[in-house]
């Protein structure tokens, strides 16, 4: 009949009400009949397929509620998989037409129990023949002894799940075996339930209660919706085996345990299980048409991931929007009141020497007037050889440009992203070796799955939850664990140790009491574009010699820190984005190591990274900001290279160390944090200060006493070669800008040397060392346009400041209280003095070039000593020079100093051009006038206008 005949709706009703050959004989009709029978998806296969005793709802046990995308495929799979138990016999391969020939199986079917032809299982299995059905009547069937299965055959229990069970000790030695729709419970006398060694096993729609199947090479086994009571299974060296749609409850030891190297050994079922499973990864691996992230598919609506967000980087916005936490207030506080010293002695100075008073008749310009004058009297000296990174600072707009260029290359991977990259995680991802654990349920229990003794498995689409852990996977085994929800575990998700490998990727992994995943002793896993948030610790650890890579993953929320590295940890940590932790966003502790490059560090609690106690890492290229505190913290005894990241916006510090740190601070991007830039200082750190995850609260004993240190001979293995060792604490090449207090702020009980750093536009001066008990090195930076002045050094600190160019600052260029040498440095254009010398400070000030446009270039107070010499001295505005103190005339020398005075507008550009302006930089600084071997170019002699000023001479050499 042709289909048009009738209403489509009318054939739809009427194909409703036929049996399942019925309808499969209708679909061969034609393509018409063909589409009218899929068409009755949502309808009559849906019946047929809830319909089945021996049938459970596709998706159970996790999202039951959930209807597949086509219940007609779902029915058809459930078919197809109850019969791969009778594929045992091989294919006759010499032509496909001989199976037309082969005989046929003849099965009959046996009843056992009462009102049946058997009264117990042992006596049908006496006079069964291969691929016999024994169907067991509903009842209880108790075996006294061990029941053996010599030939191939199928059990199901009559009626609804629970109407049969089975009290037996089963041992399989036969090629194949189903058992369907059975409860199963151990004899008195073993808690085996069911144990095979050689064969195939398929179990459908079962119940193991209080017992134990035992799986061992070259058996296998399938093992699809059954549910297991407090019972487990046991595989050992298993090739290939399938469990999926499962649920495990109330395990005392682990639910699932994997032993032992996959055998090479195969039976004749792993060729159909690996199709099986193929079959199963494509329907997984299809891309969501909606463009729905994993979490939406999985239904983890319930989860708190509407408050995530990215941070969003503001440029040009108010300071004081950062500074709202009551630590930062605090240390802001502190930071006030050491600059209040050096304001309020200035105050006082003002009044004992009115001269120096910006307000004073002689310096006392209208506004059109000063910039009149500062247009005449301006020393040009934008072309020193910081002065291309100078540059990109003065445009807010590029700063913003670059910034979030910086975020779009940091942007977060998918998993297909990164698998098409990184081809050694695709061959892991498409391996199909050992236990195969698809969609399954692992609650209310001690463990999930262990692996041990090489073992490997393959986890996929999982629910683990409200386990003591749900994982753990030791002794040179492999994981690869896929789209898996593991959550509200009394310990770790994850754990890794002895070298056990693998691929961790897609999971989302929530809400456990100890770390989302724990990495120790060797374990070198892959942990890709995983959500690891909400724990009651840290979100990943990596301890005692612990690898692995850590890539394009969502770490956050966590109470601790998001990453923890301790115990010669060597992971490779890239590609992540890692925020609104409660605690640090990495922390590397305890001799830890590792490689972070490429991460977004944002919204933490405490440090973006922090480092202590021998914490060795490389942080290359991360972009760390908007913390709640600050962007990197060395403490104690921390070391590492910090090159490359861009620190912005913090509401504590850009980079808080202690003077017992050993970093390398080199080529950062460090603005807009609320403190200061760059803080060193020199209080204790003690274990009880630390905050959450920092140290002290982790208890990790046996990796402290069993982590190699200097004597594994592995540590070194992934180390940087070009690693420069530095024995100094290093600031290098760093841009420090915009910052809400002092770019650099030194209360340090250790050397530093501040080499050829960028310090410009910061809230309070540029550099401020209060505290200095062994020499700070300050060599060929550029400090400029700081609100308050460029150098403030402290009384009794050692300083040592030499090739600097410190420019147009708001108050005086340097003021120092201390001992040390100011040498071959430009001090020019700077609003007060350029060099102001107080208290007891004994300086060497030698070979400098100075300018202040309205007060002295030089001026000492107090009982200021030391040796003033050979300085350069511009006239300014004002026409002050020197001003020297008359009561220790003997102790302060001061001698062969040149005052330079121009008229012409030729003389002013040429005054900071040979050499050029500072700072120079190794290779040459742009628009150097230096040859190659750096000689001088050429000697002018000159009369210089005006008298003599403190026995300087009247002529002078511009060199």
């Amino acid at each position: 009949m042709e289909v048009g005949g009738l209403p489509v709706e009318l054939w739809q009703l009427i194909l409703s009400h036929l049996r399942l050959p019925d309808l499969c004989r209708c679909s061969l009709v034609c393509r018409g009949w063909y589409e009218l029978v899929l068409s009755l998806d949502r309808t009559r296969w849906r019946q047929l397929c809830l319909g089945c005793l021996q049938h459970r709802h596709p998706n159970w046990p996790n999202q039951p509620g959930v209807e597949p995308p086509s219940w007609r495929e779902a029915f058809r799979q459930h078919y197809l998989a109850s019969k791969t138990w009778t594929k045992s016999t091989q294919d006759l391969d010499s032509s496909s037409c001989l199976s037309l020939f082969r005989r046929r199986k003849g099965r009959r079917r046996l009843r056992v129990g009462v009102g049946g032809e058997f009264s117990s299982l042992r006596a049908a299995l006496a006079t069964a023949s291969p691929y016999d059905r024994l169907v067991l009547l509903p009842g209880v069937h108790e075996e006294p002894g061990e029941v053996l299965l010599k030939v191939p055959m199928e059990v199901v229990g009559q009626g609804r799940l629970g109407d049969v069970v089975l009290l037996a000790s089963i041992d399989q030695h036969c090629p194949t075996t189903r058992l369907c729709n059975v409860v199963l419970m151990p004899a008195r006398f073993t808690s085996v339930l069911y144990k095979t060694t050689s064969g195939y096993v398929q179990f459908d729609n079962c119940n193991f209660e209080g017992g134990q199947l035992q799986i061992q090479a070259p058996g296998t086994c399938q093992v699809k919706f059954c549910s297991f009571s407090q019972s487990s299974i046991h595989l050992r060296n298993v090739a290939l085996c399938v469990l999926e749609n499962c649920e495990f409850t109330g395990s005392e030891n682990a639910s699932v345990t994997v032993e032992g190297c996959p055998s090479s050994d195969c039976n004749w079922a792993c060729k159909h299980l690996a199709m099986l499973a193929k079959s199963c990864m494509a329907s997984l691996q299809e891309p969501d048409p909606a463009g729905c992230s994993a979490a939406k598919r999985r239904g983890w609506g319930e989860l708190p991931l509407g408050t995530v967000r990215t941070c969003e980087i503001v440029v040009g916005e108010e300071r004081s929007s950062f500074l709202s936490a009551v630590g930062a207030q605090a240390l802001l506080g502190s930071a006030q009141e050491d600059t209040e010293l050096g304001e309020n002695l200035r105050a006082a100075k003002e009044e004992e020497y009115p001269a120096l008073d910006s307000n004073s008749s002689d310096s006392d310009l209208c506004s059109d007037d000063e910039e009149d004058a500062q247009a005449v009297y301006k020393l040009p000296y934008q072309a020193h050889g910081l002065s291309h990174t100078l540059a990109d600072l003065t445009e807010s707009r590029l700063q913003g440009n670059r910034l979030h260029a910086l975020q779009g290359d940091l942007k977060l991977k998918s998993l297909q992203q990164e698998l098409q990259q990184d081809k050694e995680a695709q061959s892991l991802a498409n391996s199909l070796q050992g236990c195969i654990i698809r969609q399954c349920l692992f609650r209310d229990g001690k463990g999930g799955i262990f692996i041990y003794s090489r073992g490997q498995a393959k986890l996929e689409g999982n629910v683990f939850r409200d386990l003591t852990y749900a994982v753990r996977c030791i002794q040179n085994s492999k994981v690869i664990m896929l789209r898996n929800d593991i959550h509200h575990c009394k310990a770790s998700g994850i754990f890794l140790r002895l070298s056990a490998g693998g691929l961790i990727a897609d999971n989302n992994i929530h809400s456990n009491c100890e770390a989302g995943v724990d990495i120790r002793k060797g374990a070198n896993p892959l942990v890709l574009c995983n959500k690891i948030h909400s724990g009651l610790r840290s979100g990943i650890v990596v301890v005692g010699n612990g690898k692995g890579i850590i890539r394009s993953n969502q770490i956050y929320g966590n109470k601790e820190a998001g990453i923890y590295i301790l115990y010669n940890g060597n992971p490779a940590v890239s590609g992540n984005h890692i925020f609104q932790g409660l605690a640090a966003g990495i922390a590397v502790n305890e001799n830890g190591r590792g490689q972070i490059t490429g991460n977004v560090i944002c919204e933490n609690q405490w440090g973006g990274a922090d480092i202590r106690h021998g914490g060795d890492p490389v942080l290359r290229n991360n972009l760390i900001s908007c913390g709640y505190s600050d962007g990197v913290v060395v403490g104690e005894r921390g070391k590492g290279l910090i090159e490359g990241n861009t620190i912005y916006g913090n509401k504590g510090c850009g980079v808080w160390m202690m003077s017992s740190s050993l970093p390398h601070l080199i080529n950062n991007q460090i603005s807009h944090n609320s403190i200061y830039g760059v803080a060193v200082f020199c209080c204790n750190d003690n274990a009880d200060d630390h905050p959450p995850g920092q140290g002290g609260s982790e208890s990790f004993q046996e990796e402290r006493e069993g982590a190699g240190g200097e004597n594994d001979p592995d540590s070194e293995e992934e180390y940087p070669a070009a690693r420069r060792p530095i024995s100094v604490a290093l600031v290098e090449l760093n841009s420090i800008n915009h910052n809400g207090a002092a770019g650099l702020h030194v209360k340090s009980s250790e050397a530093l040397n501040v080499i050829a750093n960028v310090i410009h536009a910061n809230g309070d001066g540029g550099v401020s060392v209060l505290q200095s008990s062994q020499l700070t090195l300050i060599a060929n930076n550029s400090i400029s346009c700081n609100s308050r002045g460029g150098v403030l050094v402290g009384g009794e600190c050692q300083v040592e400041l030499r090739g600097n160019g410190i420019y147009e600052n708001s108050s005086h260029g340097i003021v120092s209280k201390g001992e040390g040498v100011i040498a071959e440095n430009d001090i020019i254009g700077n609003h007060r003095c350029g060099l102001q010398l107080l208290q007891a400070a004994d300086m060497k000030v030698t070979k400098n070039r100075i300018q202040s446009f309205r007060d002295y270039g030089i001026a000492l107070f107090d009982e200021a000593k030391g040796l003033v010499q050979e300085n350069l001295i511009f006239q300014g505005r004002s026409k002050k020079s020197i001003l020297r103190p008359v009561s220790n005339a003997e102790d302060c020398i001061i001698q062969n100093n040149v005052l330079l005075t121009f008229k012409k507008r030729f003389d002013r550009e040429c005054m900071l051009i040979n050499p050029p302006a500072r700072p120079h930089l190794e290779g040459g600084a742009p628009g150097s006038c230096t040859t190659a071997g750096g000689q001088r170019v050429s000697s002018i002699t000159t009369r210089v206008d005006g008298g003599c000023h403190n026995h300087g001479s009247i002529f002078c050499t511009i060199l």
